[in-house]
């Protein structure tokens, strides 16, 4: 049936073709006859010396040439070679096509077949070819689904010294699937409440969000109960265990925190800005911004994210988010874009101080970083004495000073006081360096107030 679709527009190209044979053989024919009738009355008349002169003399006579016939037939015969070529190659055009569409059909049916038995937990081989189609193709709003064999076969059956990351919402594990492929695999926490709920939310976000400091969301595996995320690598961790674990922030320069403050303003931006509906991110802090190799820095976990004025009527519990959830959140569970402002606020002080979100006391009485930094943030004099000793005395103080000011000003009590995230970008932005995307041009060394 395809076949005979296909043999249609030759047909149409030959029919003029055709029609010009059929009437050339037409007027061959009558030619033929009326020479042939002339002949045959020249036949029954008498030949005689007189009569041949005066059909020589008479001019109503037309002479019969020989040549007309011979003309006609070279015009046929280029008609018929001309149309042959034609059709051949409308013939062998269309079998060429037809047999690449066979041969395309067969490989979207294969490919099909490979995606769906990686759903049901098939191991396909060769290794992800949904992931590989997808890397090559870089779809917006698809996922690749992995299956958990190759998962646990890359994280060397999730042993510890694979771990990343340790945190309440799962732990993250290095996966290496092979030389050139190395990604971080997130283990769900199926054990807290609404984990389901947050990880379709989560997939359903980063399916369709992209941006440079948005961690990139390269597929999923649902084995039994248990749920996983497959992440870019971040070889860094979270900002969480950089500035809290082991080196206590001494991979940390001045410089670079404020590229991870930029780095997390950017992201923060495109989704108040740039996404349609305004995405609020819910549950921004320190443990959900992965760093890469480089330092730059990915906002992650999005199981808690909604769009932009949504009203929380049952007042989620944000497990891990104590220090980070603003007063309005607590009193009437409104949620805005200026709720990830306070969040990003009280990164900031994580940033500048090394501190976390909330510490405890001598006592057990837990104290939240704002509460504790908002009397000497506004004194100069005392500024200097709590900021990260790893940091103290290597920034130009006027910038201190600046960047202090831009946390107080997202930690207010009252949302209409925070500030939009895109002027807390403006104002950072001419304070990291050019080369780690800023706008600040270095001259000498570090200068001094």
């Amino acid at each position: 049936m395809e076949l005979a679709l296909l043999l249609i527009p030759m047909w149409v190209l030959a029919t003029p073709l055709l029609v010009t044979i059929i009437e050339a053989g037409r007027v061959l024919e009558a030619a033929s006859s009326t020479i042939s009738g002339r002949i045959m009355l020249l036949q029954e008349q008498p030949i005689t010396q007189f009569s041949v002169r005066m059909e020589a003399q008479s001019p109503g006579l037309p002479e019969v040439r020989v040549a007309h016939h011979s003309e006609l037939n070279k015009r046929i015969l280029i008609a018929l070679i001309v149309a042959s070529t034609l059709l051949g190659g409308s013939l062998l055009f269309l079998s060429c096509f037809w047999i690449c569409r066979q041969k395309t059909l067969k490989h979207y049916i294969g490919k099909k077949e490979t995606t769906m038995e990686a759903a049901k937990g098939v191991p396909s081989n060769p290794i992800m070819v949904e992931f590989n189609s997808l890397r090559v193709g870089s779809r917006k709003g698809s996922v690749a689904i992995f299956n958990y064999p190759l998962l646990e076969a890359a994280t060397n059956n999730f042993s510890k010294s694979n771990v990343l990351i340790e945190r309440g919402s799962g732990l993250l594990y290095r996966a290496s699937f092979d030389e050139k492929f190395i990604a971080a695999v997130k283990k769900v926490n199926s054990a807290r409440q609404d984990s389901e709920r947050e990880f379709k939310n989560e997939v359903n976000w980063l399916s369709k969000i992209q941006h440079q400091n948005i961690i990139r969301l390269l597929g999923y595996c649902i084995h039994g109960e248990a749920r996983f995320l497959v992440y870019d690598m971040v070889q860094n961790g979270s900002l969480d265990t950089q500035l809290c674990g082991p080196s206590h922030g001494s991979s940390l320069t001045w410089h670079l925190r404020l590229k991870i403050a930029v780095d997390v303003a950017r992201g923060l931006e495109y989704l108040h800005e740039h996404c349609n509906p305004p995405v609020v991110h819910r549950d921004l802090k320190s443990s959900n911004i992965l760093l890469d190799s480089n330092f730059n820095a990915k906002l992650s976990d999005f199981g808690l994210a909604v769009t932009s004025g949504v009203k929380d009527e049952d007042k989620i519990k944000l497990s891990g988010a104590l220090g980070y959830v603003p007063p309005e959140y607590i009193s009437d569970g409104q949620l805005t874009d200026k709720s990830d402002v306070y969040a990003f606020g009280v990164v900031l002080l994580e940033l500048l101080m090394g501190r976390k979100s909330v510490e405890s006391n001598t006592g057990a009485e837990r104290q939240s970083i704002v509460t504790w930094a908002m009397p000497q943030l506004t004194d100069r004099s005392r500024l200097p004495n709590i900021v990260d000793h790893v940091i103290k005395d290597t920034m130009d103080l006027k910038h201190l000073y600046q960047v202090a000011a831009v946390a107080v000003l997202c930690v207010q009590p009252e949302p209409s006081y925070r500030p939009l995230i895109t002027d807390v970008l403006h104002s950072l932005i001419p304070l990291v360096p050019i080369h780690l995307g800023g706008s600040l041009r270095i001259t000498g060394n570090v200068p001094s107030a």
